[in-house]
């Protein structure tokens, strides 16, 4: 059975674009994940988006995993609540100063604590300043993203809050899929 997904394209052109969200006021780091990891990369893929149809890296092999964390302006950065990982945002610089945001999201636990929010400032931040630890790369000059029907309920909320501007939007017709986890029974 098919089901229709829209798909939304939203976008920064200036850092002074960024609407950052108040900090919370648990124990909150955002530290970066220097050392190309596919497992634990492939850790926070399933665990943040195993409810939310996140299904396209599912087939990666290990070196297709490593192949795309080690490209020159890929970054992990992930957010920590008293040590223990909470979500994480993905970086990656592109041709003439645009960085995607790949993905983005909490693991279930940690939605609706007000952590998304600033977390995606934070990575939004380190987007703008990307090209300063990576000096081959241009300056940015475009931050942007997509987001879809099947993501998280707040997702676009978020994205506009924090300044995006909506710039594409496409419906398509897919194929409906189960979630697949992070394992069965998980919330």
């Amino acid at each position: 059975m098919n089901i229709p997904v829209t798909t939304w394209s939203l976008e920064q052109t200036s850092p002074a674009d960024l609407r950052p969200a108040a900090e919370p006021t648990e124990d909150l780091r955002i530290v970066r994940a220097e050392v190309p990891s596919p497992e634990f990369s492939r850790f926070l893929y399933t665990a943040v988006g195993g409810d939310i149809h996140w299904i396209d890296r599912l087939s990666w092999s290990y070196a297709q995993w490593q192949e795309f964390l080690a490209r020159p302006g890929v970054e992990t950065w992930v957010a920590y609540e008293n040590g223990t990982p909470a979500g994480y945002v993905e970086l990656e610089a592109q041709d003439e100063g645009a960085v995607e945001i790949v993905y983005f999201g909490l693991i279930p636990a940690f939605r609706g604590r007000r952590i998304g929010g600033h977390l995606l400032s934070y990575g939004l931040a380190r987007a703008w300043d990307l090209a300063d630890r990576w000096p081959n790369r241009d300056a940015t000059k475009r931050v942007w993203l997509h987001t879809c029907s099947l993501d998280g309920e707040h997702a676009m909320d978020n994205y506009v809050r924090r300044g995006f501007r909506l710039f594409d939007t496409k419906v398509e017709e897919q194929a409906e899929v189960a979630t697949p986890g992070p394992w069965p029974g998980a919330n």
